[in-house]
Order: structure tokens, then sequence, then C-alpha cells
């Protein structure tokens, strides 16, 4: 069974991966097994930028193979903000909360609310970059936080076709439609995963 190192110190995102690659015969683990990874300065203008750069000194450092993501949420009324800063949107070192009380109060009078998750993985190993995936979800902004699951903007984002937010849907539900499912099913397809 092929194992990658997750180049992420968020448990979320792990346990969230885990569950989604859980019969595919790919093992997924937390970097942190291996080696004590840098704090990596996110300061790519692109979700791919930050996700290689992430896979690429997971694997240098490790001599590992490596799977990064970078991903975040765009609203289209926004011109694509919060992007690569979903994480830090209300400053360094915001919580999930504090973000979304920015996104909302910055969407305060706006009707237009679509809306995209975006997630790219890059996988690296010692002889450097592998490949790379992306996956998207379409969806909408809520008025007000609804639901207690997920992590991030979950709570307010509504995907195409439902009416609850993610952090409303089932673990089994929202891993199924994620941005990350996606872009972790394209992985599979095209072998970057194997």
């Amino acid at each position: 069974m092929p194992t990658y190192f997750l180049a992420s110190q968020n448990l979320h995102k792990l346990i969230e991966m885990q569950a989604i690659l859980q019969d595919s015969g790919v093992r997924l683990r937390p970097l942190s097994e291996m080696i004590q990874m840098p704090e990596i300065d996110e300061d790519g203008d692109t979700f791919l930028a930050n996700a290689v750069k992430k896979a690429l000194t997971g694997a240098r450092l490790s001599s590992c193979f490596v799977l990064a993501d970078d991903s975040g949420l765009e609203v289209a009324a926004l011109d694509g903000e919060p992007g690569v800063h979903s994480s830090r949107y209300a400053g360094p070192g915001s919580s999930d909360e504090q973000n979304t009380a920015k996104l909302l109060r910055c969407m305060q009078d706006i009707t237009c609310r679509q809306a995209r998750f975006v997630c790219v993985l890059a996988v690296a190993g010692p002889e450097g970059l592998v490949g790379t995936a992306e996956g998207e979800v379409r969806g909408r902004i809520a008025l007000e936080p609804k639901g207690h699951g997920g992590f991030g903007y979950d709570p307010v984002f509504i995907p195409d076709g439902y009416e609850q937010s993610f952090a409303e849907l089932s673990e089994e539900c929202k891993n199924q439609l994620s941005h990350r499912s996606r872009a972790l099913e394209m992985a599979l397809q095209i072998g970057l995963l194997q």
C-alpha cells in the first residue's frame, strides 16, 4: 500500500483526506511523523504555487513522497477574495470564526453570492515534483453561519443543489462533494497517487 505524507499542520484536513482515500489503497500519514516541518510562507499568488512550494519543501526535507494542498474560497462578487488568503483573511493567526465574520461583513449588502471552493494538490518526491491535480465545488454564501460540522468557511458555504451548508451536511455527504474530494479523485484518476 503506497504511503504519502501530508505537509499540513491542519488535523481537520488530514482526517478529511484520510476518510476520502480510505477505499483507494492509498495511505496518508502526517509529515510530522517523519520530520519537524518548518512553517512555510504561503507567499504564492495562486493555490498551485503554494501547494507546489509545500510539497517540494516537505519532500526535500524528508526524502519521502509528500502530498500538499492549498485550498480556499473564492467569492465572485469580491473579485475572488479571500482566495489564497482564505486561512488568514481576517489577519495573521485569525480563527475560522474571525475569517467567516469578516467575509460576511464584506458581503453584507451583496445579493450575488456565488462562490467556489478550490483545492490544488501537489505531490513531490526525492527527485522533485511528481504532478498536480485540482478540484472545485460551486455554491453560494449563506447570510449567516449554520451547522457545527466541518471547518473553515463550511458553515456559510451552501453547495449547488443543496439547501444546507457544508457544516450541516453529514461528513460522508460533504466528502463526496468537496473540492478536496474532487482533487483527490482527479489525482487517483491520472495516477498521481498510486
